[in-house]
């Protein structure tokens, strides 16, 4: 596939992908909204796979292998959920979209060169900024994600928990998140990766344990939300019109109309 033909498609996957988040956003709307969503998804993935084909036949049984259990795990789940256990499906799957972000940071991180952005050690710094909130906002939505669905589920109790000074232990944690994400882009080592990771998983239970399990259905939409920003973060660093566009979109529309992105 030429390259100029490559931002068109992206392009493309990204209108279907607004126009099936759209229909989501309403029951009678819903059904055209799933199928326009598959027509971009489908899209976006043999877009991909034509621009960086792989060359041995292991890695196309891998990627043939994880669609068709992710797809076997959708659509078993998806027959099995009742409509009122719809907010806790949402939660549950945005912790995947935000664990997936952290994944394809680090994929980028280890391999810049297969993206285009460097080599390890010298990548460029937008990149690494980039790089460094799509794994920070991705790892507060994945913890985040998790609790907000042990709440609506009943896996944990609804009452809010409140630590002693949580406030300045949060406040802490951003200051400390900041410090690493500088020292990162200037040394640019695994570990300091994994730290900011490791402290965005853990500032993500810190801001959804002391909500009441009342107030789950908006922590879902901020969390909506965060998934956007995380996978438009992602899309810069790769050059992904697809990620940028519909993370961008969807971001600032979660956020506002909690009501229908929690049906959504």
């Amino acid at each position: 596939m030429t390259n100029e033909f490559v931002p068109l498609l992206y392009l493309l996957a990204s209108v279907f992908f607004i126009l099936a988040l759209r229909g989501l956003s309403s029951p009678e709307t819903s059904r055209r909204g799933n199928f326009v969503g598959m027509i971009g998804m489908a899209i976006a993935i043999v877009t991909t796979l034509a621009v960086a084909a792989p060359d041995d036949p292991v890695t196309w049984a891998m990627i043939a292998g994880g669609i068709a259990v992710g797809g076997l795990i959708g659509a078993v789940i998806a027959r099995r959920i009742a409509m009122t256990a719809m907010p806790e499906l949402v939660a549950a799957f945005h912790s995947l979209v935000g664990l997936a972000a952290v994944l394809v940071a680090g994929s980028a991180f280890y391999a810049p060169e297969a993206f285009g952005i460097g080599e390890p050690g010298n990548i460029a710094i937008q990149s690494l900024v980039e790089m460094s909130l799509g794994v920070a906002i991705g790892a507060i939505t994945f913890t985040g994600s998790i609790i907000a669905f042990a709440k609506l589920s009943g896996r944990m109790s609804g009452a809010p928990i409140t630590l002693p000074g949580r406030h300045i232990i949060n406040l802490a944690l951003a200051i400390g998140l900041v410090v690493l994400v500088v020292l990162f882009c200037q040394q640019q080592t695994a570990v300091l990766f994994w730290a900011i990771a490791a402290l965005s998983l853990l500032l993500g239970i810190l801001i959804i344990i002391p909500i009441g399990g009342a107030d789950m259905p908006v922590v879902v939409s901020m969390l909506n939300s965060y998934s956007g920003w995380a996978a438009a973060g992602i899309g810069f660093t790769l050059g992904n019109t697809a990620l940028i566009v519909t993370g961008a979109w969807w971001a600032p529309r979660a956020r506002s109309c909690p009501t229908s992105c929690a049906r959504a």
